[in-house]
């Protein structure tokens, strides 16, 4: 089943330069600072759904996350290679226009700021106001950026991750109208990032 995913993916997602991570069922649509990210998530019984979305680097983590989420397609059955084949292929090629569409939506950063700044405020969905704040910094607008980072600082902390990011954004709210410093303060969170997940390093262009 795996090899009739994979075989459709290269039909479908490497002509569009997409990678595939190791031997897994996961694909990645590389820009440097953020990662578009289509998964062939498996079901409990054989099939495959899936997920495609992006995900921002400066998050600095050491696995793969979707701060976006462009589609999620619940699981095709695995019943015969004759069956699921031709799902397969409609799999893919629902991944390939999401990932073209991520592309069309986020072209460059002020693309990101838009759209991050202008969500709706969402009650428990933490990492909006922390990436639309630094989305806000980098693009020059330093008073929403700090207006974001206090929603951040105003949650309370739950969980000791929650206490990390909150640190996170103490630090950017000290910096947010200083451009050189944020900037190079998520120049050098994505390197760590893509060092985490054992991406080549590229120059990065973030503005």
């Amino acid at each position: 089943m795996l090899r009739i995913i994979t075989s459709a993916a290269r039909e479908s997602l490497k002509p569009l330069g997409l990678t595939r991570r190791g031997r897994s069922r996961l694909w990645i649509d590389d820009h440097g600072w953020w990662l578009g990210v289509a998964e062939f998530t498996p079901s409990r019984i054989a099939g495959s759904g899936l997920h495609v979305g992006a995900m921002w680097l400066w998050h600095d983590v050491d696995h793969l996350a979707f701060h976006v989420d462009a589609v999620r397609v619940g699981s095709e059955l695995f019943r015969t290679p004759h069956q699921f084949t031709p799902l397969a292929l409609e799999l893919n090629r629902q991944a390939a226009a999401h990932v073209t569409a991520l592309r069309e939506r986020f072209p460059a950063l002020p693309d990101v700021a838009r759209y991050l700044m202008s969500r709706p405020v969402r009650p428990g969905y933490f990492w909006d106001s922390f990436d639309a704040g630094i989305a806000a910094a980098l693009v020059g607008v330093p008073d929403t950026a700090r207006d974001h980072f206090e929603r951040v600082l105003r949650e309370d902390p739950l969980a000791p991750w929650m206490v990390q990011a909150q640190e996170k954004a103490s630090e950017l709210h000290a910096i947010a109208a200083d451009h050189d410093a944020m900037t190079a303060w998520v120049t050098q969170a994505v390197d760590s990032c893509r060092n985490k997940l054992n991406l080549d390093p590229v120059p990065l262009a973030i503005i």
